[in-house]
């Protein structure tokens, strides 16, 4: 079996994959309804709340856009400092939101003091931060940020990208009183692409029903409306939908707490086997992920050359993303991988160095 250590997709188990083959039956129908609403329970056992949880069809881009269209007026304070956080920037500012923007260098995180000195420079409805960047392979102290906006601006509205870390990494919504935390499926969830879901809070909820122009697809309150009939809007991805509800199984059997540590293990052992190589790891130390590590290519690797290598013994790994192409590699841990996969992919870049 090939193994991709790469930030999505991944690989999915053959079980997971087989829960699509079910057939089809009404998506109105009592049969479905009732995986739909089992699926949706079972996700805020791997998002640490008591809220609603919404399942949308669209890649995680597209619950950043809703958490813009539905929460934000006018006035959004945008945390950047990597690719995917310039993005969501991008998508306030092609909604025609005043979007400002926060930035730190890709290489650093977006700290407490950093919001708080640009929440009292100006009011925002709401403040976007990217949990794990999966450009960059840092991790932003989220529930520190969350606890400074609170101290100064308890009213704005904290919106959070997980797509890349959640279930691989702790992400307490409830507990650091987070509005909308954001993911998607084809990442530490092990699903192929296609789902988002999102846990929102009732008082950002209660802000949508002010905001104008929400859109009609992404309109969170509709589709909360049809989540209290264990429904959607529009038809949903149902194939995708069986999955979800297979491989939450498998998650919660795995025990939520076991997987973070898995996570957290792999990532430890890759990050110490390329420092003790002299290969610096991008993001710095007590700001890396547990789901992906961006390496800095120290010894000018051709990556596409290392991929070919890798693709002969059924692995492969991710260049670097953007600007960071070819200056650096990113080994992702996250998923189905385990620490044997991990241990196998080392010792073929261990013989790729004695080429």
């Amino acid at each position: 079996m090939s193994r991709m250590f790469v930030p999505g997709p991944v690989d999915v188990d053959d079980e997971v994959l087989q829960a699509q083959a079910r057939p089809m039956v009404p998506h109105r129908s009592k049969e479905f309804e009732a995986i739909f609403r089992q699926a949706a329970e079972k996700a805020k056992q791997i998002f640490l709340t008591r809220n609603r949880v919404l399942i949308a069809t669209s890649s995680g881009t597209g619950l950043q856009e809703a958490a813009i269209r539905n929460f934000v007026q006018r006035d959004v304070l945008a945390c950047v400092n990597g690719a995917f956080a310039e993005r969501w920037f991008d998508v306030a500012v092609s909604n025609g939101k005043q979007a400002d923007k926060l930035e730190a260098a890709w290489d650093a995180p977006i700290t407490p003091d950093l919001v708080t000195a640009a929440l009292k420079k100006k009011s925002y409805e709401a403040i976007t931060i990217v949990h794990n960047e999966t450009s960059t392979g840092l991790q932003n102290p989220v529930g520190e940020v969350a606890e400074a906006v609170r101290a100064v601006s308890p009213d704005t509205l904290i919106l959070v990208d997980a797509v890349s870390s959640l279930s691989g990494a702790k992400i307490e919504t409830d507990a650091w009183g987070l509005d909308m935390v954001l993911t998607s499926s084809q990442k530490c969830l092990a699903l192929p692409p296609g789902l988002a879901l999102c846990a929102v809070s009732d008082r950002a909820m209660d802000k949508a029903k002010s905001v104008e122009a929400r859109g009609w697809y992404f309109d969170l309150l509709r589709m909360d409306k049809h989540r209290q009939k264990d429904s959607t809007p529009a038809t949903p991805a149902m194939s995708l939908i069986y999955a979800l509800d297979a491989q939450l199984d498998r998650i919660l059997a795995e025990g939520v707490e076991a997987r973070f540590a898995r996570h957290s293990a792999m990532a430890e052992r890759v990050q110490g086997w390329a420092e003790a190589r002299d290969l610096g790891i991008y993001a710095p130390a007590g700001y890396r992920s547990q789901t992906v590590t961006t390496v800095r290519n120290e010894r000018g690797w051709d990556i596409p050359a290392l991929n070919g290598f890798l693709k002969q013994k059924d692995m492969r790994l991710a260049n670097g993303y953007g600007a960071l192409k070819n200056v650096t590699f990113r080994i992702a841990h996250m998923g189905e991988i385990q620490m044997s996969d991990v241990e196998e992919l080392l010792a073929a870049l261990e013989e790729f160095m004695t080429q």
